[in-house]
């Protein structure tokens, strides 16, 4: 059984049973239920129609927990009027769902695990596992996401952008555990795009297939990080460059330039070319440009900096450097970088060593760790 499949049918059966008027924590407790006792019954016995075969199983469950509190008479009256079986209706409630899992009520990480709950179907232990914490860990988190917007009525709106924002954070968290997150990124961006006419949903869905295709060249056999102009191109996939690049084009054609759009573009210059040492740097600073113009983010007037320096040479980039904080994450690492690539290798390696100790990665630590070392071999006196 694809549990792909199954996964892809969990917002609409969650959505029917909320329209039922089951309140949302329990309806997504009697849906994952189900979707336990499809993992049973379905290899032996499938059903002619398993998104209607969850929803009665759905609806079965959330009865059957409602029955056994016999403390609440609300819940007690609504399953006298338990609806006639027959066909799930068609209505696609994923929308919703994606703006209530993002609800700005929730933290980032609760809005993140609640979204790949109730919209992406996995289970707890999987996004545990995920995330290298322990199930009961996660259990929590879940369960205070959900107590959080049980109440919350979607008669507004959503905010488009803070769904996406959860989304770019699901896809920034790895590959750890037994389902690779950036791919389920995708897929749940997949969906939304299909849901909602949006051009920085089609942005993000650019920018993270074209970061998905250069995966593979990454890192190296033994797991060290493989920087960019190192990579071997050859092992980047083709077809989600291409794709990437025909749905960006689609949304930048209409002229509504958001942040993911610019992040996708620069994306798009680095795949489009065949060699590290022909990528259109003026044209990466010039989306930069735009990018800042968008955000005001220091993080993005960092990455700038070094664009700069590719485009104009180590001393301008030094030079848009010296404007930012130097506090900011990853500058010391951009800073040896320039330095470096100005002649003055001991300053590099001293920086790289800094770069090294403040780096919360630990791939990216080593990595940094052996750029000073070699540096520093570099610079020491040959032996006579």
């Amino acid at each position: 059984m694809d549990a792909s499949v199954l996964r892809s049918l969990t917002p609409g059966v969650l959505g029917v049973l909320v329209r039922r008027g089951a309140d949302f924590a329990a309806a997504e407790d009697a849906v994952q239920d189900a979707l336990v006792e499809a993992v049973r019954v379905w290899p032996a016995d499938p059903p002619r129609d398993p998104r209607g075969w969850l929803v009665t199983v759905a609806w079965r469950k959330f009865l059957d927990a409602t029955r056994s509190d016999t403390a609440r008479r609300r819940r007690e009256e609504r399953v006298e009027e338990e609806p006639a079986a027959g066909p799930a209706s068609s209505v696609d409630d994923t929308l919703q769902l994606y703006f209530l899992c993002a609800h700005p009520s929730l933290t980032p990480s609760s809005a993140v695990a609640l979204t790949l709950r109730a919209v992406g179907g996995l289970t707890t232990r999987q996004i545990a596992r995920a995330y290298l914490v322990p199930e009961a860990t996660m259990a929590q988190r879940i369960s205070r996401a959900k107590r959080t917007v049980s109440g919350v009525r979607l008669d507004r709106p959503g905010d488009v952008a803070t769904v996406l924002r959860v989304l770019y954070l699901v896809f920034n968290e790895g590959y750890s555990g037994d389902v690779d997150l950036a791919a389920e990124a995708i897929r749940l961006t997949r969906a939304l795009a299909a849901a909602i006419d949006h051009p920085e949903v089609a942005g993000l869905l650019a920018l993270m297939l074209l970061h998905q295709a250069r995966r593979a060249a990454r890192t190296a056999p033994d797991g060290s990080l493989v920087p960019l102009a190192e990579q071997d191109r050859r092992r980047w996939d083709t077809g989600a460059i291409a794709e990437g690049v025909a749905i960006l084009q689609a949304a930048l054609a209409r002229d509504r330039l958001g942040a993911y759009q610019a992040q996708a573009a620069i994306a798009a210059l680095h795949a489009d070319a065949p060699r590290a040492s022909e990528t259109d740097w003026a044209q990466i600073v010039e989306w930069y440009d735009e990018l800042v113009a968008l955000t005001g983010s220091p993080v993005v007037r960092l990455n700038r900096a070094v664009a700069v320096g590719e485009a104009d040479g180590a001393r301008a980039g030094l030079a848009a450097l010296a404007e930012l904080d130097g506090s900011l994450p990853r500058y010391a690492a951009v800073s040896a970088y320039l330095h470096e690539r100005d002649g003055d290798p001991v300053t590099a390696a001293r920086l790289y060593a800094e770069a090294a100790d403040r780096a919360t990665d630990i791939a990216e630590r080593h990595h940094l760790t052996r750029q000073a070392a070699r540096l520093n071999a570099r610079a020491r006196p040959s032996a006579s």
